[in-house]
């Protein structure tokens, strides 16, 4: 059995579970992650290198014995890091930049599901605030008239750049906000205004090397700030699998209309995808239709699909590299569901202090079934410190869904920094769905 180390790249819950995760591994020395945060510093060895810095990953992973380089998050897969990296004979996970381009742009995403009758909501793209305000004012004359619409940057925004508006006036305000004032920089330099879907959102993550498709277990996020879905849209404040809005007949739909063929898709337009491709989901009365696509595992979907995860990851990504996904046994998860909750600094989503010491982590790790990921951490005389927005994925897993929301919640209880908050209310949409 050959073993190596493994590289990391980005400083997220994400990579954190991905350290964790790979560390498992029997076949991997060691696990650098490059930046990383407070957390992959005590589970693996940070590397201090931007996740932009090209040359200087492919420098350390021919350094250190690389055998396995991990992409983590969206902005250097679409900036062609992968590219880049096999280029420089390393064998990476991840898709590369031409694929990546499903989630780096709204505009090419939506264009190839329409062009793949892939079912997703109606829309129009515009390249000017001007026009998108137009298209808005010709169809709603009064201010506070009810508008059914979203509008979306079409470049990366970090999760933000996606606006649900209920009049005339919130739609023009965010069209003002993404294309005019340029609020998400160059994202904005095209948008989209799509109708509003109705149902439920669910996320289906699978792993494919662009012949073999492996679904893995669903899952759900909850992408508003606070409690009952309200308030502006993060990055992602909670999550937990398995989703109980998505049962095994239309999970099979699901699969069969939108996982298939965007990969048969993508090899049409000489995109070949490998990695992880991530549907984001609702569950509208006329079926699923997708809201957008991701190339990477979600954050903090991967959380809970990590913690139930027993089959060896490097395995299933080595595979995935080498095309030969066919070949592996079907993977094994434990039947337990996971929640994971997001602690948050407060004034997040919009601006927040950061460096205040975080106590308590040690303490909820402890605990059964327990695992506290970290996103926006970080050292400061020897404590950790907050340093990002959503700072921690308290992760648990319980018998049942409310057992493992309770666990979640005990462990949150152990920590403490100033301002912190969370949503309460994580997983509660699986018991409505029970009932």
């Amino acid at each position: 059995m050959t073993s190596y180390n493994v590289l990391i790249v980005g400083s997220g819950g994400r990579e954190h579970a991905l350290a964790w995760k790979i560390r498992q591994s029997p076949r991997v020395d060691q696990v650098f992650v490059a930046p990383g945060n407070a957390g992959t510093g005590a589970d693996a060895v940070n590397v201090d290198i931007a996740q932009d810095d090209h040359e200087a990953l492919i420098a350390f992973a021919k350094s250190n014995d690389v055998g396995l380089v991990v992409v983590g998050p969206e902005a250097p897969l679409v900036a062609g890091l992968v590219d880049d990296m096999q280029a420089a004979g390393l064998k990476v996970f991840g898709p590369s930049r031409a694929a990546a381009e499903l989630e780096g742009s709204k505009v090419f995403c939506k264009n190839l599901l329409r062009s793949a009758d892939i079912p997703t909501a109606d829309y129009r793209t515009f390249r000017s605030a001007d026009d998108a305000m137009r298209y808005i004012k010709d169809r709603y004359s009064e201010p506070n008239d009810p508008v059914n619409v979203v509008v979306k940057a079409d470049g990366l925004a970090a999760g933000k750049g996606v606006v649900v508006c209920t009049t005339r006036s919130e739609a023009l305000e965010a069209i003002d906000r993404i294309a005019a004032r340029k609020e998400f920089g160059a994202a904005g330099k095209e948008l989209i205004i799509e109708e509003r879907l109705t149902g439920p959102e669910v996320s289906v993550l699978a792993i494919t090397d662009g012949e073999t498709i492996l679904t893995l277990p669903t899952a759900q996020d909850h992408k508003p700030a606070h409690d009952g879905d309200r308030g502006p849209n993060t990055g992602g404040m909670g999550a937990y699998s398995p989703a109980a809005v998505l049962d095994e007949q239309t999970l099979a739909e699901v699969e069969s209309g939108i996982l298939v063929p965007v990969v048969h898709a993508m090899k049409r337009a000489r995109r070949p995808f490998k990695g992880v491709l991530y549907a984001g989901l609702m569950l509208t009365p006329a079926g699923p239709k997708v809201l957008e696509f991701n190339v990477r595992f979600g954050d903090p979907e991967c959380q809970p699909l990590l913690m139930r995860l027993q089959t060896d990851i490097v395995d299933v990504m080595e595979a995935t590299v080498d095309g030969r996904l066919g070949e592996l046994d079907e993977l094994t998860f434990d039947p337990r569901p996971g929640i994971c909750v997001v602690m948050a600094s407060e004034g997040y989503p919009a601006s927040y202090d950061k460096g205040h010491t975080i106590t308590g982590i040690d303490a909820a790790d402890a605990m059964t079934d327990v695992k506290v990921f970290h996103a926006g951490t970080g050292v400061a005389d020897g404590k950790v410190v907050n340093t990002g927005g959503r700072v921690l994925g308290v992760t648990a897993m319980g018998d049942t869904i409310s057992a493992a929301k309770l666990q979640a919640y005990k462990a949150v209880a152990q920590i403490r920094w100033q301002g912190a908050w969370c949503r309460k209310d994580i997983s509660d949409k699986a018991l409505t769905a029970a009932q």
